[in-house]
């Protein structure tokens, strides 16, 4: 990774000269940098509480996952009575814009209830910049940063790919923590060993089996697919978790675009599949394949499945991505979508996969109506885990499922702790492999969600000795562990929301966002419908009882 530090370090650092702004150039109070869910709730947030707001993008499009394929935002994991805010009020006019069409769904805005919500990305991408217009947000896309300017410990202007652009308060809403790193901001990447913050789910985790096949090819080498030749040392590492695409295809014949061939496809690569199935024809269907989510308009949204041996998520092509600079993320954005293509194109056509699982994959075809211009391929990777901030608290595995409440909740988190593979190796006797870093999803028993916690606001504040103007909501100040819980979309637009909020109010009264005081906040928040407190007779749940007297 140490090439990758120096190159980020030579483009964020020192970038190019700045030219004027493709727009009016101003300055603004508040800036928001990444068009995420997250971005898109904090700039319509300040915006709402008077605040200029400028949102600024590096790629072509608005809304992030919700827009670039993700089109189940996993809410249903979530205590529905507990969410409120820009993330309610996003799936209301969601719903709304269906019942305007005339389309019934089968699902409504009901908190008591865990349905799922879903929508095509395109109408999210529409109510995502309906809101931005309504509130007066200025949006800039295509702007990649290329550095910053700071006055001791406050951000004083962004550099971009497209100029120079000014503000008295930043959010960094990028799944990466593009902001934070170049504002030389603390961060932690990868996983803490279960000793740094006393966590049992940190460090190596093993819940899947592993599989008694042989991993090597006739030289000895660790097959395609796998990332190495060992786990390494549990002390804690660079891994993350896995990447993928979230595919979109439609199941109408008339709005089907043919999935193309793969280019170079070479069916070696699958070997470790080919052995699998071989071995396994009874669980081959659904060990070896893709999770399947049906949508609105005949379409189905395509992930990574959390409980298969393999699917589509490209373990270990996410390690180098939250560093790495633009140019090298396209070229990794480029190998998960290669990686994508080949899985279903084996899927479909090799013949040691059962005829069965060959004629549904047959039936794939992408959506015409959706990612015109990217030919049909979803425009955004599935970031699922980037930087994580070490700012004013860290959030560890004990706030997420034991220490509950905090005294300056900005909002109430409950999807269940879940962490995609890290990494697949051979085993250490060398007679099999197996996927390691999974943490499934950790729910109170007999419920669908995780364990409702309080996310303090000094989680989204850095240490006020590196920066003052600064609020981090998606790569917050957090373990790995307590990501593996933060890190989907409703959690990530309420803690935007916040965000945004907060620095509107920090700009208005000229103070640094640690010394927000917080009543105040609280009372802005809640004129927000953000949901912020336990409602008094709500009991959390049997294990936080006693830590919570």
């Amino acid at each position: 990774m140490k090439h990758i530090l120096i190159t980020i370090a030579a483009v964020l650092l020192v970038g190019c000269a700045p030219t004027l702004l493709h727009a009016k150039s101003r300055k603004y109070e508040v800036l928001v940098y990444g068009a995420t869910p997250a971005g898109v709730c904090a700039s319509v947030a300040a915006a709402r509480e008077g605040a200029s707001v400028a949102l600024l993008s590096p790629y072509d499009y608005v809304g992030g996952m919700l827009t670039g394929g993700l089109s189940l935002s996993d809410g249903n994991q979530c205590v529905r009575q507990l969410m409120g805010g820009l993330f309610v009020e996003f799936y209301q006019r969601i719903h709304k814009h269906y019942r305007d069409a005339g389309v019934t769904l089968n699902w409504e805005i009901d908190l008591t209830k865990y349905n799922k919500w879903t929508n095509e990305p395109h109408v999210a991408e529409k109510v995502f910049n309906d809101m931005l217009k309504e509130a007066g947000v200025d949006v800039f896309l295509e702007h990649r940063l290329t550095g910053v300017t700071k006055e001791s410990a406050r951000i004083i202007m962004l550099n971009t790919s497209k100029g120079m652009l000014h503000a008295e308060q930043f959010i960094d809403a990028t799944y990466e923590g593009d902001l934070m790193a170049a504002a030389k901001v603390s961060y932690a990447l990868g996983r803490e060993s279960k000793k740094q913050y006393g966590e049992s789910l940190a460090g190596h985790q093993f819940p899947k089996k592993a599989v008694i096949i042989e991993p090597f090819n006739a030289a000895g080498k660790p097959l395609p697919l796998l990332t190495g030749d060992s786990l390494g040392e549990d002390k804690g590492d660079g891994k993350i978790m896995t990447y993928s695409f979230r595919v979109v295809i439609s199941t109408d014949p008339n709005n089907r675009l043919p999935i193309p061939e793969p280019a170079n496809y070479d069916p070696a690569r699958f070997e470790l599949v080919r052995r699998y199935v071989k071995a396994n024809p009874k669980v081959a269907g659904s060990m070896v394949s893709i999770d399947e989510y049906p949508l609105p308009g005949r379409k189905v949204d395509l992930n990574n499945g959390i409980g298969r041996q393999i699917s589509s998520g490209l373990v270990g092509a996410s390690w180098a991505w939250p560093e790495a600079t633009y140019k090298e993320r396209e070229k990794i954005w480029e190998a998960h979508k290669q990686y994508t293509l080949e899985l279903i194109w084996f899927l479909k056509t090799d013949s040691g996969v059962p005829e069965g699982v060959r004629r549904k994959f047959a039936t794939y075809g992408l959506a015409k109506d959706e990612f015109g211009k990217y030919g049909g391929w979803p425009p955004a990777l599935y970031v699922r885990e980037g930087r994580r901030m070490i700012g004013e608290h860290v959030l560890t595995q004990h706030d997420v499922r034991t220490n509950a409440r905090k005294k300056d909740s900005i909002g109430i988190s409950s999807f269940p702790i879940d962490s995609h593979d890290c990494q697949r190796v051979p085993t250490a006797d060398g007679r099999g492999w197996i996927n390691e870093g999974t943490i499934f999803p950790k729910r109170i028993n007999g419920n669908h969600h995780g364990h409702p916690y309080q996310v303090p606001y000094r989680s989204l504040t850095p240490k006020r000795s590196e920066c003052v103007n600064l609020l981090v909501p998606v790569c917050l100040s957090s373990s790995h562990v307590a990501l593996s819980s933060i890190r989907v979309e409703p959690t990530w637009m309420m803690l935007g929301h916040s965000a945004g909020v907060a620095a509107a109010m920090a700009s208005k009264t000229k103070v640094d966002v640690q010394q927000l005081p917080y009543n105040q906040l609280k009372k802005r928040l809640k004129k927000q419908n953000q949901v912020i407190e336990f409602p008094t007779d709500y009991v959390i749940n049997e294990e936080l009882k006693a830590a919570d007297k």
